[in-house]
């Protein structure tokens, strides 16, 4: 067969296909095939191009290395196409799936309000959004954008800021009420800390003492793996925790926390990023759209 009689980007389409839904068979029915025509189909894919794309088993499916590159490649080609069918018609507004990935506080308490605001801005695009402040692979996550907090590493993703965040130490007033308010780093160790369940930049909480910082200890009967759970768990008086003041915002203002040790606080700040991959200066115009969007409407403060 020759290159001209082979439909290269129906190929990619399928191939994708069967990437983004798991297997051959609930890709078939989204393309209103036979799992079987699916099966055919990449297995003609993987002869033409001489390696393995995906390696399969009675359950599961995964992509091999060559699968990954050929995948991302895929993705990269298809939103091409798409964006110069759309361009040689009448001006339409971006379109397309974006999969965004961002922790639990910034999701919670900046992205959500907005999110109504930036569907009804650009009616193609559909989010994908997922919560969690595990740091996640991008590339093997198939993840467009993912917001973060705390300094970038070296890496070859690219990133857009999204603002800077005091970090406030807070507590229920009926936990303060029963176990006193702590006056100072040492009075603080004496207290339920409660922590993150993974390992931060900051391992412990700073405090001025004079004109020294010291490192209080985190340590408690809780450990939780993001931070609007802490939040929860100090508004319920189970201990003291130290957030991001964007988190707590509204709790203050309501007296369901109250700052701890304030005069102490060293002021530092906790950076925030829009992170995303921009391979080959690639970016396709609905990932622009939200960079531009979050850069100006989700920022912290």
């Amino acid at each position: 067969m020759s290159r001209n009689e082979v439909n290269r980007f129906g190929e990619m389409d399928v191939f994708v296909r069967v990437v983004d839904m798991g297997g051959f068979s609930a890709a078939a029915r989204t393309l209103r095939m036979t799992p079987s025509a699916v099966s055919k189909l990449m297995a003609r894919l993987e002869t033409r191009l001489g390696t393995r794309l995906l390696s399969r088993s009675t359950r599961t499916l995964q992509l091999t290395p060559e699968g990954t590159a050929f995948y991302e490649s895929s993705l990269r080609i298809l939103a091409d196409l798409e964006e110069a069918e759309r361009g040689a018609g009448a001006a339409e507004q971006p379109a397309g799936r974006i999969r965004l990935n961002t922790s639990a506080s910034y999701g919670t308490h900046i992205l959500t309000p907005l999110l109504p605001e930036f569907l009804a801005l650009y009616p193609g695009i559909s989010l994908n959004v997922v919560q969690t402040d595990a740091i996640v692979d991008l590339y093997a996550e198939r993840t467009d954008v993912a917001v973060r907090a705390g300094p970038l590493k070296n890496s070859s993703l690219l990133a857009r800021k999204l603002g800077a965040t005091r970090m406030v130490i807070v507590a229920a007033p009926a936990y303060l009420e029963r176990h006193g308010t702590p006056a100072s780093a040492a009075e603080l160790e004496a207290h339920n800390r409660l922590n993150f369940c993974y390992r931060r930049t900051v391992e412990g909480w700073p405090l001025k003492e004079g004109n020294k910082l010291v490192s209080v200890p985190v340590a408690g009967n809780l450990q939780a793996s993001d931070g609007e759970a802490l939040r929860q768990l100090a508004v319920a008086g189970v201990g003291i925790t130290r957030l991001a003041a964007f988190t707590v915002r509204d709790d203050l203002a309501a007296g369901r926390l109250v700052p701890v040790l304030e005069a102490q606080n060293p002021g530092d700040l906790e950076d925030f990023h829009a992170v995303f991959s921009g391979q080959g200066g690639y970016l396709p115009a609905r990932v622009r759209v939200l960079l531009d969007f979050l850069a100006e409407r989700g920022r912290v403060g």
